[in-house]
């Protein structure tokens, strides 16, 4: 097979083997050019040792990205392309790095530390590509499996069972059976990874076009670092209204929603709630009062201990949140809503309610009249500039004070003028705001 190489990577291998050095595309560029996808980084891998290296790209912009592992950033073009040397690496003693590296001349032992065998593939073009472990056929097979023994692999790193679900996620790959029943096994070395590198895998996980199979097959791995999940597992709801259990219900909405990260975040947290405030009523049938709101704290919670940032974290909390909202009945309802949401958050609460609705029984799926009827009605809204908030009012707090209000009553009086003008109880006017009584 050849593979199309950009022309800074072309311009690497060959000054790389001019000096007489091997040189190789490596890693997931290979694997994604088998594929038939574009990559979108490409790393070099090289016989040269990095201070040869450093020598040879010393008329080119460089950056020092981890020399100690054999590894320097070239930039070409304002493109960063990561050229490593061939190495092995040495013990692992905390499950994520190793203490050392050895520099070697021969590509076999630097492909034999790889992960998985899809990403132990090298190629250039005077050799094409060289595949050690069946890395092409595992590609062609939609099959993730470690090179070599698979507990040796995750104890080296652990990060690994998180690439591994996330692989399989968004390349809708399956995992070969002996490394899934490894990561079942070592699932508790996740314990020693960092909160940011997990937030990094999980969101692309999530986000991934087979994300409902991997949350549904490893949900005792996500247990690890979010335990609140377990719970769920299995959480049968009763009544007519429901097709599955909490957990399920939730990877079904992760599933069906668009592949958008705060999105999938929100779906992927939204029931958490649920089990904490579980009920049932005099039919026997499930309830969950204020699950939402509770669901919102447990959201912020998780999101901050996996160091999430705080537009994320505030985003997705509010959408947790607010998760219940239904398709209001009249416009009227829908202003009331705008006094502290936005028609942005509105339309996105929609989408929400969308796909929660659509993992509910057959019967109770269908939003399609409401949500239709609300976005004709935010249209006309925004298009009208119609008043919905204090802001939009034609007073402010100054008039007020002139009136003898102060403090608080300013708020509580605006607010009691501004829910007049949405009823249309009074115009949104300056004249009729000042002499309107309640």
């Amino acid at each position: 097979m050849e593979i199309k190489l950009p022309d800074e990577v072309v311009t690497i291998i060959n000054t790389l083997e001019s000096a007489g050095h091997e040189a190789f595309c490596v890693g997931g560029a290979v694997r994604d050019s088998v594929m038939g996808i574009s990559p979108c980084d490409w790393d070099i891998t090289t016989s040269a040792v990095p201070t040869e290296t450093q020598e040879l790209f010393k008329n080119f912009k460089t950056v020092d990205t981890g020399l100690k592992h054999g590894t320097l950033t070239v930039i070409i073009n304002h493109k960063p392309f990561e050229v490593t040397t061939f190495r092995i690496d040495g013990d692992y003693e905390d499950n994520r790095h190793p203490k050392n590296v050895l520099f070697t001349p021969d590509l076999k032992n630097d492909l034999a530390r790889r992960d998985f065998t899809v990403n132990a593939l090298a190629y250039n073009s005077s050799t094409g590509i060289i595949d050690l472990y069946g890395g092409q056929n595992d590609i062609y097979n939609s099959i993730i499996k470690t090179v070599g023994d698979p507990d040796k692999r995750f104890n080296e790193d652990g990060l690994r069972i998180l690439r591994a679900l996330r692989f399989a996620a968004v390349l809708g790959f399956e995992i070969d059976p002996e490394t899934s029943l490894s990561i079942h096994r070592n699932k508790n070395l996740l314990k020693n990874i960092s909160a940011e590198r997990i937030n990094v895998e999980l969101t692309k996980l999530i986000c991934g076009k087979n994300a409902f199979k991997v949350l549904m097959e490893y949900s005792d791995v996500l247990c690890v670092f979010i335990p609140e999940i377990e719970p769920a597992l299995n959480f049968r709801q009763y009544g007519e209204k429901h097709a599955y259990d909490v957990w399920e219900h939730i990877c079904h909405t992760v599933d069906t929603i668009p592949d958008d990260r705060i999105l999938r975040l929100t779906m992927f947290l939204h029931d958490l709630g649920k089990v904490p405030t579980h009920k049932l009523n005099e039919k026997g049938d499930s309830t969950f009062k204020n699950h939402a709101s509770i669901g919102g704290e447990m959201a912020k919670e998780i999101l901050t201990r996996l160091k999430f940032d705080k537009k994320t974290i505030n985003r997705v909390t509010f959408l947790v949140s607010n998760h219940d909202f239904e398709p209001p009945e009249t416009k009227i309802q829908l202003k009331h809503h705008l006094k502290n949401k936005t028609p942005d958050d509105i339309r996105t609460l929609l989408i929400i309610k969308k796909s929660d609705r659509g993992a509910l029984s057959k019967k109770y799926r269908d939003i399609s009249k409401g949500t239709s009827q609300t976005l004709a009605w935010l249209d006309e809204i925004e298009k009208n500039n119609e008043c919905c908030t204090i802001a939009q009012l034609d007073i402010s707090g100054n008039e007020l004070v002139k009136q003898g209000f102060s403090g608080e009553k300013i708020g509580a009086r605006l607010d009691e003028l501004l829910d007049a003008v949405i009823e249309g109880k009074t115009e949104n006017k300056k004249s009729h705001l000042l002499t309107y009584n309640i």
